[in-house]
């Protein structure tokens, strides 16, 4: 196993906690990593401790006043004043202990490893603990208090004057990341992301393409409720080639949401691990090919935490070190988490190959998808 690669993790992590009922749950990253561990794939070398980002960090997106109003909650534990316009105590993003801290512990994370990567330190490197896209400038969105991505763009935009390519495979528009920098011709965004005709948080049309001198450089695929592996991956194998040979990148930052999953109980597509073993396989290759293999992964969304994201993140860290994992999981693994889990959990790295009945509308769904990737591919005919 070779050691390029730096893995951030420490239970400090698990902090960045709403509550017990919301579904936002940090115990994936643990479990993902007993996952790797327990799998023989992860050495104690290539794990990285995470560490917090300062306030000028923050700054580099986030409004002062916004990160004074996160502390004061955290700090009391009650909303701070005008808490709604920070879209802080909301059922969505609820107020806990400490939230400034855990919150920056996360945007640290991949701060971190950006800094490992770019210093040449490793080629990739990958904090799952990190992946918040819904967070705003001044505003708490979609699960997400700081915006670690973001952030991260920001820092390899002014320190290495970086040409960022960030691809996205959350079930949800990256939004946050997208209008941080829809005006940068420097930082090209893809979102591949169910249609928000169903689905929070409503945005990323095809016709969402970037402004000013960023025009060009925004992505969106919009696709169907219920797409499956295969109308997924063709989307996905065109445009991340297509876009990466037209903007030639510095440096790539995969968010790497598992919420698309079958099994998700937030979202409405139909893919299974079969896409989740694909996925960074074209990272990886797309890193090598255009950016001297600097990777930069981070987690996301990912609400099934037993059957679902160890096995599907795991598949990230395997694919960086290149290494495959196939059939059985770690017994010891199965043992350590059943009595906690509310479903059996899975006993293969695969699916089993008929997780749902057949989806009537497949046909009309893979033709919609696409018009849809030809709609979103138009610009560069132009350009």
């Amino acid at each position: 196993m070779k050691n390029n690669s730096l893995f951030i993790y420490s239970d400090e992590m698990l902090s960045y906690k709403f509550n017990q009922e919301h579904p936002f749950n940090q115990e994936r990253v643990h479990m993902t990593y007993e996952l790797l561990k327990q799998s023989k794939a992860i050495k104690p070398t290539q794990v990285h401790s995470p560490r917090m980002a300062t306030d000028e960090e923050l700054a580099l997106i986030h409004d002062e006043d916004f990160i004074q109003a996160v502390k004061l909650a955290g700090a009391s534990n009650l909303p701070p004043a005008n808490a709604e316009n920070f879209g802080l105590g909301t059922e969505d993003t609820p107020i806990f202990k400490n939230m400034h801290e855990a919150s920056s512990l996360l945007v640290g994370g991949t701060l971190l490893a950006a800094e490992h990567v770019m210093e040449g330190r490793v080629e990739h490197a990958l904090n799952l603990g990190g992946g918040l896209h819904h967070g705003f400038r001044g505003k708490a969105s979609g699960f997400c208090v700081y915006n670690d991505i973001s952030v991260a763009i920001k820092w390899l935009r002014e320190k290495y004057d970086a040409r960022v390519l960030y691809i996205d495979t959350d079930a949800h528009h990256g939004d946050g990341v997208q209008w941080a920098f829809y005006d940068d011709p420097n930082v090209c965004t893809i979102s591949i992301h169910e249609t928000g005709r169903y689905l929070f948080p409503g945005t990323g049309n095809y016709t969402e393409r970037g402004q000013g001198a960023g025009y060009g450089y925004s992505f969106n695929v919009p696709i169907d409720a219920f797409t499956e592996d295969e109308s997924w991956l063709s989307i996905y194998e065109t445009l991340v080639h297509k876009v990466a040979d037209y903007f030639k990148p510095d440096v790539l930052l995969t968010q790497n949401g598992v919420d698309a999953h079958y099994y998700d109980p937030l979202t409405h597509l139909s893919l299974t691990m079969k896409s989740f073993n694909e996925i960074p396989k074209l990272a990886h290759e797309i890193a090598h090919q255009y950016c001297d293999g600097r990777w930069i992964a981070v987690g996301g969304g990912g609400y099934d935490i037993w059957r679902v994201v160890p096995r599907a993140w795991g598949k990230v860290w395997l694919e960086m070190n290149d290494q495959i994992e196939t059939g059985p999981l770690p017994k010891s693994w199965i043992q350590q988490w059943e009595s906690k889990s509310p479903v059996k959990l899975p006993a293969t790295w695969e699916d089993p190959p008929t997780i749902y009945k057949p989806i009537p509308r497949k046909a009309e769904i893979t033709e919609k998808n696409a018009a849809m990737l030809n709609k979103t591919l138009s610009i560069l005919r132009y350009s």
